[in-house]
């Protein structure tokens, strides 16, 4: 995992235009569930024209389900790869649904050892079906932690990527998350990753309710997320940089300074 993509931005139809005329996005990312390999938006069209990377970005495998994948939702995420001409694509550990029924959320995986062997396999069943591009999971920002984990997310990680050689798609907004809520230090957690294999990183705002942190993807970065960014580029030299907005979209301007903000947090390590 060592393509170099820079300091990008979420590609969402609401800012189409917005990202287009934005200074100094190297790379993008979509959500594979939102378009269509056969009809890409011409946005998208009009950024690869210029040779910007254009990443899927899977939110539905559930590829931390004791199932396994969807053949249909594998075959469309590579259809996505190849449409775009993606240098990989990315997805979550987590569990979506369960017997046939949805959860509406990115749930944890039980991080027991048996639990990792059927991820193991869920994960080889995705590289197989990828036909070669390589993917690239993200850690999730845990609602709860199951009574009979046996490691730590960092733990299971990495033992997931030394088994399949998958990628690893560092969320810092999610570390903080689980910070705040769950009292899991950020730094912890950035010590016993596999940052060896680092795709690339994602970085987003949310709001504080009380005492619990909402990753909304819906407000500015706080400097406590920027600060764990920091924190793992003085570990590593991350290929790329991703800021994640989902709703409530500020002008042009704000979200370039965003990038200037994300880009100043990577300098300061």
């Amino acid at each position: 995992m060592t393509e170099r993509l820079g300091v990008g931005i979420g590609w969402r139809p609401e800012i189409d235009l917005t990202v287009e005329r934005l200074p100094g996005v190297d790379f993008v990312e979509v959500i594979a569930e939102n378009i269509r390999p056969d009809r890409l938006p011409e946005s998208l069209r009009v950024l690869r024209s210029r040779g910007v990377p254009v990443i899927p970005h899977g939110v539905g495998l559930g590829i931390g389900g004791a199932e396994p994948p969807d053949p249909a939702r594998l075959t469309h995420l590579a259809e996505c790869a190849e449409a775009l001409g993606a240098p990989l694509v990315s997805e979550h550990l987590a569990f979506v649904r369960a017997g046939g029924m949805e959860a509406g959320h990115l749930l944890p995986v039980p991080r027991t050892r048996r639990a990792l062997g059927v991820v193991t396999e869920n994960v080889r069943r995705a590289q197989d079906a990828l036909g070669g591009v390589p993917l690239a999971l993200e850690n999730v920002a845990a609602l709860f932690g199951w009574p009979e984990d046996e490691m730590t997310e960092a733990e299971f990680l990495g033992d997931l990527v030394a088994a399949t050689g998958v990628g690893l798609l560092v969320d810092v907004a999610n570390l903080y998350t689980n910070q705040v809520n769950l009292g899991l230090r950020a730094v912890d957690a950035l010590d016993a990753l596999p940052l060896s294999e680092l795709a690339y990183v994602h970085v987003a705002g949310g709001h504080l309710h009380g005492d619990v942190w909402h990753d909304t993807h819906t407000a500015h970065v706080p400097d406590d997320v920027l600060d764990v960014l920091s924190e793992l580029c003085a570990r590593v030299d991350p290929p790329g940089v991703l800021l994640e907005w989902d709703a409530d979209y500020p002008s042009d301007e704000a979200l370039e300074a965003e990038l200037g903000r994300i880009r100043g947090a990577m300098t300061r390590a």
